[in-house]
């Protein structure tokens, strides 16, 4: 049981959690001001995707983020234009952007590298790990907090954040008002489809985070389809922590520790596809066990009321 729960599966799970996490609170805002956001899974990917391609064109992984999160932002922006703007269902539209940041990903791994599969470069520099001060010195909790990507724990700052900014700020309680009940919103001057388009596309910078998380920090490599359904945990995620940050923070903790499980289980002799579902039977048993029904019932109606 020692060598099953030790400090580097506490590591590893702060680091699953990460894109996680993003992607999630990402899913919370769009929530919040009425779009249930299907397309987190498409938007980390191509995060992921286009952050390896900036980092290959320009070597800094500053500009590699940058990259990531503008391509991120053009998908959200199409994902927006076609929710808001034409009323579409906002169901189709987000399962329509999975699907073609599936194919475009698959696409451009081939045009651009010429390769198959995977992309993997020796010489690639993944994200700057940060050791913390006097932390880093404290036995077993040292090696769990110290030593991770900057995005690890820009994440646990962006919740705290997040928080603060929608329930202690005036524009926070707009953008909820203009999810809650956007014709009285409207009716007091609030630029509901304003903040709808501004909720969107920070969805798009956290999942262009997330994305690139998963490709340059987790690992350094990009292989198809490597979100692998996170963006769907994301999604189950947010309807867990009810759309509040630290709702969110706790439900992804729990699924970036399952994932983390899930492979140090492998180094237990046992089944690889056993071991590999894990996190997604967890997922299916956490919404078996939601009870409150007034998420849903949003999400369905949103989805109609787009039409």
């Amino acid at each position: 049981m020692d060598q099953l729960f030790d400090v580097s599966l506490f590591a590893s799970a702060l680091r699953m959690l990460t894109p996680i996490l993003l992607a999630a609170l990402g899913g919370a805002i769009c929530a919040r001001v009425g779009l249930f956001n299907v397309g987190l899974e498409g938007l980390m990917l191509i995060g992921a995707f286009s952050a390896i391609v900036g980092n290959y064109l320009t070597g800094s992984i500053a500009l590699s983020l940058l990259f990531a999160i503008g391509c991120t932002l053009a998908f959200s922006l199409l994902f927006a234009f076609m929710s808001i703007q034409l009323q579409a269902n906002v169901i189709v539209v987000g399962i329509a952007l999975n699907f073609l940041a599936l194919g475009l990903t698959t696409f451009s791994l081939r045009a651009i590298f010429d390769v198959k599969g995977a992309y993997y470069d020796k010489n690639m520099v993944g994200l700057p790990k940060l050791n913390i001060p006097v932390i880093e010195d404290i036995p077993w909790l040292g090696g769990v907090l110290s030593g991770h990507s900057v995005l690890v724990y820009a994440s646990i700052l962006i919740v705290a954040a997040l928080h603060y900014y929608l329930f202690r700020t005036v524009s926070g309680f707009r953008l909820l008002a203009a999810g809650e009940n956007p014709t009285a919103a409207r009716s007091l001057g609030i630029k509901v489809t304003r903040i709808q388009y501004g909720a969107v596309l920070l969805c798009g910078v956290l999942c262009g985070l997330a994305g690139a998380q998963l490709s340059l920090g987790n690992v350094t490599m990009f292989t198809e389809g490597m979100t692998a359904g996170r963006g769907f945990i994301a999604l189950v995620a947010t309807m867990l922590g009810q759309s509040n940050p630290l709702g969110v923070a706790g439900a992804s903790l729990l699924f970036g520790f399952m994932e983390s499980l899930s492979i140090r289980l492998q180094g237990f002799a046992m089944p690889t596809h056993f071991t590999l579902m894990v996190p997604y039977v967890v997922t299916i048993l956490a919404m078996l066990f939601f009870k409150d029904k007034g998420y849903m019932q949003e999400a369905r109606k949103s989805s109609g009321s787009s039409r």
